[in-house]
């Protein structure tokens, strides 16, 4: 079974965020970046989670 034979939609135009709308309510850019940059810090720290789980697996093989 292969990608062409898939019969999934993509479309994701319903998916909508009303608080985007109204671009005066959005935070400033820098508390938007720092939100993003500890957002990224946490995603890095769980893959490293990961990865030294993997590590700990494959020394176990």
């Amino acid at each position: 079974m292969g990608v062409e034979n898939d019969q999934v939609n993509l479309d994701i135009f319903w998916l909508r965020d009303e608080s985007l709308e109204d671009t005066g309510r959005l935070p400033e850019p820098d508390v938007i970046a720092e939100e993003i940059v500890e957002d990224m810090k946490a995603a890095l720290e769980q893959f490293q989670l990961i990865l030294e789980d993997l590590e700990g697996v494959e020394a176990g093989s």
